[in-house]
């Protein structure tokens, strides 16, 4: 039957082989890095021995030779019905890359490769079958017996073809139009032999298919020529009537239009000319009407025209004058003199004359404004009249470009065939390829296989890959914990802090210093506490270990004392019965404690010792009893714990460690949860697991554990930094003035 432990409040079961199994698939990379440095010594064996077999099994494979010939293939296969030259279709990079995968399929081609095979006669040379080391077949080799000649030719030439493309190699670089045509055997001479007769029979299968495409080319061509120059006639012919019968001009196009026809409307060019017209007659109009606007209503002296007027500056000067001399005459003589009479006659009358010529001058701005109007209203009757026109042209305008641009194209159509025609009838019988030899394959004087580099490199990354399986095997095989990962992925159990290993001196004054390092580990761990629990922090935890000196005393002083810090009040009880340490921290080092409450010889108020921290209360395990075991089982115990819950916000429980020992287990049953110290320097997974179990037996509620004396240098990977600014962030930082 398996045991279960409560972790965090749920029942699971634990089953540490289970859970390996299950994290044996995820592979952390740097602690395969720390544990191939812990097997160095196997790993350097088993590259070696890797070495070893490589250079051997080189020295053991027969010498093989590659020749490579080189074709250049261009892309300018011939089309029918593209254009008026032979069209280049390199620039269409997708096509372009098409076109030479096709070429490579055709040089892997078992067409090709049986071309090659006849045309040199390999069925039939035996210095071929020896180069390829294969044995040329015989007649024992047919099926059936059969002892047919022809059946026998037909079985060595599978046989050749079946060679050939199984030691051909055709490679197309990117960004090359040069296909790489290889051939490798036993022979340097007979793979370039190979290598240049493959480059002989395409180049030549090239031109056959590229005759035989010509002729069907003109073929096609001289009845769709046929057939096109009747339809140019048949359209030229109905767009002449139509244009004859809407009235409309064909002319020939000028300048770089001059082989285009268009069509000539008068209509639209009056329509331009008397629309411009009316254009002008508007801001004619405007300018008038913006003239008599602005003197309509002012007196005529305010008329800028008027005051320009020679003849009106000349009257306003006498008019000046007279008036001067009025003026004169007023101061010697009175009203009625005949002199000033006769002044006064003579202004009133260059009044008048002001006042005739300056209705004159502004009768003549107003009858601009007038003639300006009556123009415009009749050139926008004539631009409408025309638009009328113009828009009856245009509808019958639609018709004759549909039947231009079917002109346009059958023509078109017809001007491409005929130029096809034409070229293909110059190129017939010509021998031009696409298809260049840029390089015969030479007779390759060092063998390409085997390369002792090459092997070895395989060899020592072969060698590599088993000694890293070798090392995961064994580093999972191995018991050790040496890394907090470990207690997560050899134990099962959440890790709720991590404790760096500190000097005796950084310990002792840690619980002064709350930004030391080891007090800030602790802080870390009662922060995961608060989060152990669906409640938060246990109200009754206990602290144990494997065995003793693991730090467990320390840490569950550490708590109590973080937690007495956020103002809980927080009682620590030594359950450590056989080998009691709370004492020692205290002033008066033999005051009474839970023995002495288990065995009823004092009240619970009697056990409580106040510490030197505010809000901590101690219970030592003062004096040692004969049987422990014997009184951590019994009844007390329970009511102890209740009555600490109802004093004191949290209790925490300093349990003596499991060894072999059922004291702690009675503990552990009556708590919210248990904190397992691990200590990283000295113990192994198998007493861990023990204590697990024994915990399990009494339904413990596993909380998680806590890594102490944690070395960062030696653990490696990851946890490196602990051991330097982890903990430290702010510790040392000087305080800055406000």
């Amino acid at each position: 039957m398996k045991n279960a432990v409560l972790v965090a409040g749920d029942e699971k079961v634990y089953d540490a082989s289970s859970y390996e199994q299950d994290q044996f698939i995820s592979i952390d990379l740097k602690q395969i890095i720390a544990a191939v440095r812990r097997n160095l010594k196997w790993i350097a064996l088993i590259v070696l021995g890797a070495l070893v077999a490589g250079f051997i099994l080189t020295l053991l494979i027969i010498p093989r030779y590659e020749a490579t010939a080189q074709v250049l293939v261009e892309q300018n296969a011939d089309t029918i019905i593209e254009g008026s030259e032979l069209q280049d279709n390199s620039s269409q990079q997708w096509d372009a890359e098409r076109f030479l995968n096709t070429q490579v399929d055709i040089l892997n081609s078992r067409s090709l490769a049986k071309r090659v095979a006849q045309s040199a006669k390999l069925s039939e040379n035996q210095s071929f079958y020896d180069a390829m080391d294969e044995e040329m077949p015989q007649v024992d080799d047919l099926d059936g017996g059969v002892s047919n000649a022809n059946a026998l030719a037909d079985l060595r030439l599978d046989t050749v073809v079946e060679l050939l493309q199984e030691n051909l190699h055709v490679d197309l670089p990117i960004d090359s139009r040069v296909i790489q045509i290889t051939f490798r055997s036993t022979d340097p001479v007979m793979s370039a032999n190979i290598a240049n007769l493959y480059a002989e029979n395409y180049l030549e299968s090239n031109l056959k298919r590229k005759f035989e495409s010509s002729a069907y080319a003109r073929k096609f061509l001289s009845s769709q020529l046929e057939e096109a120059r009747s339809k140019v006639e048949a359209s030229e012919r109905e767009l002449n009537q139509y244009s004859r019968a809407a009235g409309l001009i064909r002319v020939s196009g000028q300048g770089q239009n001059a082989d285009r026809e268009t069509t000539l409307s008068v209509t639209n060019n009056a329509l331009i000319q008397v629309n411009g017209a009316a254009a002008d007659a508007t801001t004619e109009r405007l300018a008038a009407q913006d003239r008599w606007d602005t003197i309509a209503n002012q007196p005529v002296l305010s008329i800028p025209q008027v005051i320009q007027n020679l003849a009106i500056q000349d009257i306003l000067q006498k008019k000046a004058t007279l008036e001067a001399q009025l003026a004169n005459e007023r101061s010697r003589h009175l009203e009625g003199y005949p002199s000033i009479r006769v002044l006064e006659a003579q202004i009133n009358e260059l009044n008048n004359r002001i006042a005739t010529i300056g209705g004159n001058i502004k009768n003549s701005i107003y009858l601009d404004y007038r003639t300006a109007l009556a123009r415009e209203h009749s050139l926008k009757e004539q631009v409408a009249k025309l638009r009328d026109e113009a828009m009856g042209e245009q509808e019958r305008g639609v018709g004759y470009a549909v039947l231009k641009r079917v002109a346009e194209t059958d023509r078109a159509l017809y001007d491409t065939l005929l130029e096809r025609y034409n070229e293909l009838s110059a190129s017939a019988g010509s021998t031009s390829n696409n298809v260049t030899l840029v390089d015969r394959a030479d007779i390759p004087r060092e063998p390409s296989s085997p390369n002792l580099i090459l092997n070895l490199l395989i060899a020592v990354l072969l060698g590599g890959v088993s000694a890293l399986a070798f090392v995961l095997v064994r580093e999972h095989l191995d018991d050790a914990i040496r890394s907090p990962d470990d207690v997560e992925r050899k134990l099962g159990l959440s890790l709720l802090g991590l404790i760096p290993r500190v000097t005796d001196e950084e310990a002792s004054s840690a619980a002064e210093d709350a930004k030391s390092t080891l007090s800030e580990a602790y802080h870390s761990l009662v922060a995961n506490l608060r989060f152990s629990t669906p409640n938060g922090f246990p109200t009754v935890l206990a602290v144990t270990s494997t065995n003793e000196s693991e730090g467990k005393t320390t840490t569950a002083h550490a708590i109590a004392m973080d937690l007495a810090r956020l103002g809980k009040s927080v009682l620590l009880i030594d359950g450590d019965l056989r080998r009691p340490t709370l004492h020692r921290r205290m002033p008066v080092k033999n005051a009474p404690g839970l023995t002495e409450l288990l065995v009823g010889d004092a009240q619970f108020d009697d056990v409580l010792h106040h510490s030197s921290y505010d809000n901590l209360t101690y219970m030592t395990a003062l004096p040692i009893p004969p049987e422990p075991s014997l009184l951590l089982g019994g009844d007390r115990f329970p009511s102890v714990i209740a009555q600490a819950q109802q004093r004191f916000d949290i209790v925490i429980v300093d349990s003596a460690p499991m060894l072999g020992l059922s004291d702690t287990a009675s503990i552990a049953s009556h708590t919210d949860g248990v904190l397992f110290v691990v200590d990283a320097s000295r113990f192994h997974r198998g007493a861990v697991k023990s204590a697990l179990r024994r915990l399990g037996m009494v339904d413990a509620r596993m909380l998680g554990a806590v890594v102490t004396k944690f070395d960062a240098r030696a653990a490696g990977g990851d946890y490196s930094y602990y051991g330097y600014n982890y903990y430290t962030y702010g510790a040392e930082r000087p305080e800055v003035e406000a």
